[in-house]
Formats: C-alpha cells, structure tokens, sequence
C-alpha cells in the first residue's frame, strides 16, 4: 500500500508525462478531512483530458492503487479522479476558471510539482 505523497507522486508523473498543462499539488490535509492532497491541472481537448485521465488510472492501478470513483471522464469538461486520499482535478480551461478550486482551497500549503518529480523513482 503506498502512502499518500507516493500516490501524489505517481499521479503527477502520469499527468506531465501526458502535457498536463499548469499543474498543481494542494497539500489539504490539514484544511479538509476529504483528502491529503489534491492535484489540479488542465486539459487542452475532450481527448486530452481522457488520456490523463487513463494514464493516472493505468499507473496507480499498476502500483496496487486502483481509482476509487471516477465522474465527468465522458464529459470531459471537469473529470475527477478518487484514490482515496488523493483527488485528482482534471479540467478543460473554461471549466478551471470557472471553479477555481485553486482559490477556494487556497489555504492549502501548495507544493512544486517539479521537485515532487525530481523525487520520484
């Protein structure tokens, strides 16, 4: 069982190595009881969003850690991702702007997604 930062980690690769645009890692579990960490990031096309979408799945369920629930992966506009204690935000660009997690949960330490890839095995 991996921890939660070692999931966060594996989800963020999966999200760069498929050109997530403006990706972000929320460190929310000292505001919500919801989840440790939420990762935000941004889609360019419907089809975008399905590969990160697949490509999160397919290497956290390689490592032992299935998702848990999935919404709006056929819509495209807003997908998350549910591993638990990990929540992934998939969002095209309207869709981002309009919800803003990053501000409604901007109490939340934020942490470099490049130096969490630098620690990644």
């Amino acid at each position: 069982m991996l921890s939660s930062l070692e999931i966060t980690k594996l989800a963020v690769k999966a999200l760069d190595d498929k050109k997530a645009v403006d990706i972000e890692i929320l460190k929310t579990d000292k505001v919500t009881v919801l989840a440790d960490y939420f990762i935000i990031c941004t889609s360019t096309s419907d089809t975008h969003a399905k590969t990160l979408a697949d490509e999160t799945d397919k290497l956290l369920s390689e490592a032992g850690e299935p998702v848990l629930r999935r919404e709006g992966y056929r819509t495209g506009g807003w997908t998350l991702l549910d591993f638990g204690c990990v929540i992934v935000h998939i969002f095209s660009e309207d869709m981002r702007s309009f919800y803003a997690l990053d501000r409604l949960w901007s109490d939340a330490e934020k942490l470099d997604y490049k130096e969490l890839l630098q620690t990644t095995p």
